[in-house]
């Protein structure tokens, strides 16, 4: 075997005919490799013929990327099955050192000391000084080919990656293997970093959620003050118990609602977060500073107008405060909370709490009173729905059709919309259970106001196609934003 001969030849191959964008995975990288796996040879006391089939292996391991990326390991043997027999290597030897190549594929598990070294070698660096170094030239070699985006990409990716690494050799263990753990804490520590930078707040987004909360305040103190207080109506929640009290004991309404929210706000600061709890305590403040300056006068006598506008001011003041990620009312904290842990929708959590309140007021004030109420509570509820859930209400649609290419066409250039593309079969009726046919499964999100549209559309090529809708809660990003003209 004629090793010097063919190190030469594949390294000066290596230098010439290897991309430029690798700057991890260069003729560097392979030196690097061979001059551990000797190391480590020798240490495992590895000699003779396996040491040179051994170095022979780690010098053709990363031979492929001339030619591909993913995949290359299989490339790297073609090209020793090709090379080696002019430099006197023979036919189970390559079989040999194409085992070996074919071992470090990730995730690694080797069979054989030498597929144990090999593997060890070709990671080596990363319990030394260095990782850092050789690290951050993959992380630009990974950028190239997108595979990484950011920096922070890139620590999940490495620490995902030595949390799943292993040496395989007692000298590796003994020489590499602390050093990697401490380096995979500090990785974690600047993550959580990362993480914790990432979470801190813009200005900008400051200024958005004091703005919202103002306004939100705003909308919420003005339904209060000249709609229900003055008409003696009640809403749900905190602040339907708060009116109660205001009514019932002549209570300052401010002070009430401020005293009564207190306790959900802590709870709050424990069980949702710091910021919420915060922006829902300045929220509550910032409606009793607004219900003290407010003046209470009638806008209005009519029951009717009072319970539908009263409530839709209400709910426009609560959403808007909802989207700043806070709440008005400690009620809307413990819904939050129990959305969590529930299929419940925030509206249906608060409507079994507030059964109970309309109860005492009919109770107190008379059925009339307690209906009108619940009247207001419902138009304030609505308008949450559509300050917090958005009015477009998005609309996820799936058509399983035999003309999908057809559909998918009109999808994408008639309605302008994205689709995601699922494969599947169509068939399996009664009586024909064996009859089946490979179909594409459209998926897209759509407004309402399209579903119609879309339905005309699918019809029309295709009079059997089966379509099904579902209403989304929230939708962002891909064609969903662009504006379009029904």
């Amino acid at each position: 075997m004629q090793y010097d001969q063919v190190h030469s030849f594949l390294i000066q191959k290596l230098e010439n005919g290897l991309p430029a964008y690798l700057t991890y995975h260069d003729a560097g990288h392979t030196k690097n490799v061979i001059e551990a796996a000797g190391h480590l040879a020798i240490a495992e006391n590895i000699s003779g013929n396996d040491l040179v089939l051994l170095k022979t292996a780690a010098l053709f391991h990363d031979a492929g990327y001339m030619q591909v990326y993913k995949g290359h390991e299989e490339i790297s043997c073609n090209m020793a099955k090709k090379h080696l027999p002019d430099y006197g290597y023979s036919t189970d030897q390559i079989e040999t050192i194409c085992r070996l190549i074919l071992a470090t594929r990730w995730p690694s598990k080797p069979s054989d000391l030498l597929e144990k070294i090999l593997c060890d070698a070709d990671m080596y660096y990363l319990g030394t000084e260095h990782y850092s170094f050789y690290a951050d030239k993959l992380y630009q070699e990974l950028k190239k080919i997108g595979a990484v985006k950011t920096n922070v990409d890139w620590l999940l990716r490495q620490v995902e990656f030595l949390n799943e690494h292993k040496y395989h050799t007692k000298t590796a263990l003994r020489e590499r293997e602390t050093q990697k753990q401490k380096i995979l804490h500090n990785l974690k520590l600047e993550l959580e970093s990362s993480f914790s930078a990432s979470d801190k707040m813009k200005p900008t987004e400051i200024f958005q959620d004091v703005l919202l909360i103002l306004i939100g305040v705003i909308f919420a103190g003005y339904a209060l003050k000249g709609f229900l207080v003055p008409n003696h109506f009640f809403d749900g929640g905190i602040t339907g118990i708060s009116l109660l009290v205001h009514d019932l004991y002549d209570f300052n309404l401010a002070i009430v609602i401020i005293l009564l929210n207190l306790p959900f706000v802590m709870v709050s600061f424990f069980t949702i977060s710091h910021r919420f709890a915060l922006w829902t305590l300045i929220s509550v403040v910032l409606l009793g500073v607004c219900l003290t300056l407010l003046p209470s006068v009638a806008l209005t006598n009519d029951k009717l107008l009072i319970s539908i506008f009263g409530g839709v001011f209400l709910g426009i003041g609560v959403g808007l405060i909802m989207r700043a990620g806070a709440a008005l009312d400690g009620i809307e904290v413990l819904a939050l909370y129990t959305l969590k842990r529930t299929s419940f929708t925030i509206t249906e959590i608060i409507m079994g709490i507030n059964i109970l309140i309309f109860s005492v007021a009919a109770f107190k004030f008379g059925i009339e009173t307690a209906l009108y109420s619940v009247l207001t509570y419902f138009s304030a509820t609505r308008c949450i729905d559509y300050v917090v859930e958005g009015i477009q209400a998005y609309t996820g649609v799936t058509i399983i059709s035999g003309k999908s290419e057809m559909i998918k066409y009109q999808l994408v250039n008639d309605l302008g919309r994205g689709i995601t593309v699922y494969k599947g079969e169509r068939g399996f009726l009664p009586g024909k259970f064996e009859i089946s046919a490979d179909c594409d499964i459209i998926f897209t999100v759509i407004t309402r106001l399209e579903l119609r549209k879309l339905k005309n559309l699918v019809y029309n090529l295709d009079p059997n196609a089966f379509v099904f809708a579902n209403t989304i809660r929230e939708a962002s990003g891909g064609v969903i934003n662009r504006r379009h003209h029904h």
